[in-house]
């Protein structure tokens, strides 16, 4: 398959296709949004919020949630404020997440199917890390929406001045519904 992308990028460039798209790193809009990297959003969340290339910055992960104040989310968030003008934040989860009731125990168990070895599954743990916690989903799209926005908002490093707001994308439609929060 990559080697099927590389030959298409190829001719998307000698073609000059990227013409359409060029713009500069700063997003025009200024908005960042935070959302799940389903395939499903690749080109709806855009389309269903009428955003164009150049216009937000959109920082993707499992699940769309900040799991930690000081996880990479967050680090982007942080970037996006400060060196590119950022001022509101969109926190969008989306209807049928596949990280929803997603168990940490049973990725663990597919890791191991795939070599991965209980020596090294072990040295995570001896680390530091409750590996189970950490590939465990959520229950509730809306809670974990709310605890990312609340994470976003009462974080030392975000200005008291940036909007953030969260939201639950219908990942059929790509109606958005505003979570109370």
């Amino acid at each position: 398959m990559i080697n099927s992308i590389l030959e298409f990028n190829k001719s998307f460039v000698e073609n000059k296709e990227y013409e359409k798209f060029i713009t500069n790193k700063y997003p025009d809009k200024k908005i960042a949004i935070v959302t799940c990297m389903d395939t499903r959003l690749t080109e709806l969340l855009p389309a269903a919020l009428g955003f164009k290339n150049g216009d937000v910055k959109i920082i993707k992960n499992a699940g769309g949630t900040i799991t930690h104040p000081f996880d990479s989310a967050m680090r982007s968030l942080l970037v996006a404020i400060y060196e590119l003008g950022v001022n509101e934040i969109m926190v969008i989860g989306h209807t049928d997440c596949g990280v929803q009731h997603m168990d940490g125990k049973k990725m663990i168990e597919h890791m191991k199917q795939h070599g991965i070895s209980q020596d090294h599954i072990d040295m995570i743990k001896y680390c530091g890390i409750n590996l189970n916690e950490w590939l465990s989903g959520f229950n509730d799209t809306s809670e974990a929406v709310t605890e990312t926005v609340d994470m976003i908002k009462n974080h030392p490093l975000i200005p008291t001045d940036i909007t953030v707001r969260g939201f639950i994308m219908d990942s059929t439609t790509g109606k958005l519904n505003i979570v109370n929060i």
